[in-house]
């Protein structure tokens, strides 16, 4: 990313039109600026803050129902996880406090952003979500598979889709998006998050889990014999997106995601965080 400076006599400031550099101190940008410029960087700053922020916090959706994302502690229901880090840092390079907007399912995330409850969230890339939010690229990709009882006749992941198999799903995770769309014979049994779907496994209400390869192998050590098919129906792209129509704030997660990739806070993220088993996403073509 270009960056310009801006000197006056033999002061020098660096201005970084996107990432950190048009939200400097006020006293700053009205000592070493020209005017012009300076005033443009206002005029971006202000659209940008409305689009991120407009009650003056940005308000973060956050899916603990997905291990790689977050976790929700039991006891102070505090949150914690990349997805939590990357919130973190968003606040810290726009100067504005972060408030952490936590759903249990991206479903109801996902059905939360038509109530105005959150400005920017975490969650997969999917064109059934794409009327509401614009979608940064991936920051990581996680495999969508299947977890099955001891003494099913399932080997691999294409051994699944037959008449008469009940898939259990969360009802509108990328997963039972992408499946609704793609399975051809069997049944689909929606649930409420990937807890309640689950509950459906073990109370013999469907033959088949469908989930995230964390989540599914953490449910499979509660079921003896079972097992998490090797392979995948779909990689899962995890994103930052927001609220459809916000221009500015689109522009400024697109270049922010690419920074917190090439820079490693994402793998720092997931290693503090304790999760294996996902990849971290390619750097976005360059348009």
């Amino acid at each position: 990313m270009t960056e310009r400076l801006f000197q006056r006599g033999a002061n020098k400031i660096s201005f970084r039109p996107r990432f950190s550099g048009i939200f400097l101190d006020a006293r700053v940008r009205s000592r070493y600026c020209h005017w012009t410029l300076c005033r443009k960087a206002n005029s971006i700053m202000d659209e940008l803050l409305k689009d991120l922020a407009p009650t003056g916090r940005v308000r973060v959706g956050i899916n603990y129902g997905n291990p790689v994302l977050a976790k929700k502690d039991p006891g102070s229901g505090e949150l914690r996880g990349v997805a939590v880090d990357l919130a973190r840092e968003l606040g810290t390079r726009i100067h504005v406090p972060v408030e952490l907007v936590g759903y249990d399912s991206a479903g109801k995330m996902f059905e939360a952003v038509k109530a105005g409850a959150w400005d920017v969230a975490f969650l997969a890339i999917d064109p059934g979500r794409a009327d509401e939010i614009d979608f940064t690229a991936p920051y990581v990709e996680i495999e969508g598979t299947y977890l099955v009882p001891a003494g099913t006749p399932y080997r691999v992941v294409g051994d699944v889709d037959q008449p008469d198999v009940r898939i259990g799903v969360s009802a509108k995770s990328a997963y039972d998006l992408f499946l609704s769309r793609s399975i051809q014979h069997a049944e689909l049994i929606h649930a409420s998050g990937p807890d309640a779907a689950f509950a459906l496994l073990l109370a013999g209400k469907v033959d088949v889990l469908a989930g995230v390869r964390q989540h599914l192998v953490a449910n499979a050590a509660k079921i003896p014999g079972s097992r998490v098919l090797d392979g995948r129906f779909m990689a899962i792209q995890q994103a930052l997106g927001i609220v459809k129509g916000r221009v500015e704030g689109a522009k400024y997660l697109r270049e922010f995601i690419e920074d917190v990739k090439a820079s490693g806070l994402v793998k720092r993220a997931l290693e503090r965080s304790g999760v294996s088993g996902v990849s971290i996403a390619p750097a976005a073509p360059t348009e």
